[in-house]
């Protein structure tokens, strides 16, 4: 199946988002975290779109998406939502699977809250949204948090090193030899451009607002019980395993796998993903 790459412009953004699988079948929207982009999901759309019309768009900020640039849109977590919510109303969907990675967890979390009736059903990968899922390797970024000066802000661009990129977010806990470079070097490189920095650290800022929403998000999940499935590298140095099994005490059907690998699973595992995904789609019919 075909792997087609479009755009649709929603407000000022020109949206990119890869598209693959038949016209008429259930859709999975795929929404990649930080600091990445569709890009991501390369070994993960083949093992779907023979089933699923699979949607992955670039986040406002990322990848090949065009968006305004800082001063003309403020990048937060609620902007970004709005967004990809405009997004998805423009191309024409109306019920979806959800496919939520790091950032795209608050993001899609916040669609899901706003529009529970769009949601067939979540399939979150290493996607937080408990507080036990922190890992004290955020104390530099709640610092920020706490005290948003000029100092502390320096203090995270750390994260977006080479060496942070590569070897914290992609090799931590992953077999290297299953990690290919092409993804943390073109992340370094959409990094590397100019602002992009400037955004991202705006971006760590505002991620306080996710943690202020989870207890909305936890809500909705009580509320209407959406089939999920978290299934999650255990040895991801940000968010903890246990971070997945918290699902279950607002979902108690939730589907918990954890894998040997790290932050980005879906580079070391996406057979194994999506023959979870596919099982969990079909217990559930959707598809």
């Amino acid at each position: 199946m075909y792997v087609k790459y479009r755009t649709q412009i929603v407000g000022h953004s020109e949206i990119f988002y890869r598209e693959a699988g038949p016209r008429d079948a259930p859709v999975i929207l795929l929404l990649h975290g930080f600091p990445t982009s569709s890009h991501m999901f390369r070994d993960l759309i083949p093992e779907l779109s023979h089933r699923y019309r699979v949607i992955a768009p670039d986040l406002p900020g990322f990848g090949q998406t065009r968006s305004p640039p800082r001063g003309s849109f403020d990048y937060t977590f609620d902007n970004l939502a709005r967004v990809m919510q405009h997004f998805v109303d423009q191309i024409g969907l109306d019920r979806f699977a959800l496919y939520v990675f790091d950032y795209g967890a608050p993001v899609g979390y916040r669609m899901a809250s706003a529009r529970p009736e769009r949601i067939r059903a979540i399939i979150s990968q290493n996607g937080n949204a408990y507080l036990e899922g922190l890992s004290d390797a955020w104390e530099p970024w709640q610092t920020y948090w706490r005290t948003p000066t000029a100092a502390n802000r320096e203090a995270c661009r750390a994260s977006l090193s080479a060496e942070a990129v590569r070897d914290w977010q992609y090799l931590h806990g992953a077999d290297a030899n299953r990690v290919s470079p092409d993804g943390y070097m073109l992340d370094l490189a959409y990094l590397a451009r100019p602002g992009a920095e400037e955004i991202q650290l705006d971006l760590i800022l505002d991620y306080r607002s996710n943690l202020d929403r989870y207890p909305e998000f936890q809500t909705y999940f009580r509320t209407w019980q959406p089939p999920l499935l978290a299934v999650w590298g255990k040895n991801d140095p940000a968010f903890l395993p246990a971070g997945a099994e918290a699902y279950k005490r607002d979902l108690p059907n939730a589907s918990v796998h954890l894998l040997d690998t790290g932050h980005f699973a879906v580079e070391t595992h996406a057979p194994e993903i999506a023959a979870f995904m596919l099982r969990f789609l079909d217990e559930n019919q959707i598809g």
